[in-house]
């Protein structure tokens, strides 16, 4: 990863609905142009976190997954 996230939200052995909340509380206590690391291991976490991000149109930088753990990358665009 090239840049540092400015922000990691933790949600491991979390389950739906608290990895797509928490990440809402944080994009709107972030910046414009700040990004957001979300490490989940929620199997719905992904796709919940997906369109979260579209819905509040802000920018999906990326998602890896590990074992059954996601990190997502999200930068706070508007």
């Amino acid at each position: 990863m090239k840049n540092k996230p400015d922000r990691t939200l933790d949600c491991l052995g979390l389950y739906c609905p608290e990895p797509v909340f928490k990440t809402r509380l944080e994009l709107d206590d972030m910046k414009v142009g700040e990004t957001l690391e979300v490490l989940a291991d929620d199997p719905a976490a992904e796709s919940d976190i997906r369109s979260l991000v579209k819905n509040l149109g802000q920018e999906l930088i990326g998602v890896t997954k590990k074992g059954d753990a996601v990190q997502i990358l999200i930068k706070k665009v508007s």
